[in-house]
């Protein structure tokens, strides 16, 4: 299972290096998001999937061997708040430079008339 969400994430870390090379922001936007959560899966991957037994809940009380590993799932949690911040500060930049330069073309945005 582990081998399967690894090359999921490279998958996702693969589209969104390509949407961030693009021309335009909306591409390099949705390339940063890809990237976020390819981080996601990699994370949860490093925890340690558990596909036939389950742990407990990380709660201690008496008579419970194994229990499931928290720290992943608050890095994901934590994580996943951050893109979204990062997300929306990129889609607001995005519009505001894009209604007053009128294109979202990065080339044109630099000043460079390639077209």
């Amino acid at each position: 299972m582990e081998f399967i969400m690894a090359i999921l994430a490279g998958i996702l870390f693969t589209t969104g290096i390509y949407n961030l090379l693009q021309k335009q922001m909306l591409r390099i936007i949705i390339g940063t998001g890809l990237i976020s959560h390819g981080a996601h899966l990699f994370i949860l991957t490093m925890g340690e999937l558990k596909t036939g037994e389950r742990g407990a809940p990380p709660i201690l009380t008496e008579g419970v061997e194994s229990y499931t590993d928290p720290l992943p799932q608050a890095l994901i949690l934590t994580s996943i708040v951050i893109s979204f911040g990062v997300t929306s500060l990129l889609l607001v930049l995005a519009y505001r430079a894009s209604k007053i330069n009128g294109t979202d073309n990065m080339e044109q945005l630099r000043g460079n008339d390639y077209e």
